[in-house]
């Protein structure tokens, strides 16, 4: 999927795993995944910024907490995927099929 050092600190890239767009966050020492669109305008979120372990559309400024994919700034107020992430060797591996959070 991704390398560990593809990730920039604070950072974010879109990956495609199973047909899904991925957005891969580097932040708070961990790595996250989250569907890469927003709820509210379908945008790309890998094209916004990353701080605070959130993420934020660069379109309205709907932010999203990576850890639960719950809206933390309007106008969003829909949840988005929130995926698992297993670190191996240097692999970054994501799995699409059993999101943690009810958001589909």
């Amino acid at each position: 999927m991704s390398s560990v050092a593809d990730i920039p600190e604070d950072g974010v890239i879109s990956v495609e795993v199973g047909g899904v767009e991925v957005a891969v966050v580097k932040t708070c020492d961990q790595i996250f995944a989250v569907r890469d669109e927003c709820s509210h305008a379908q945008i790309q979120l890998s094209e916004g910024e990353v701080a605070d372990c959130q993420i934020e559309c660069w379109l309205h400024g709907s932010r999203f907490d990576l850890r639960t994919g719950e809206p933390t700034g309007l106008p969003a107020y829909e949840p988005v995927p929130v995926y698992p992430v297993r670190i191996e060797g240097e692999d970054v591996l994501v799995d699409v099929k059993n999101p943690l959070n009810s958001a589909s």
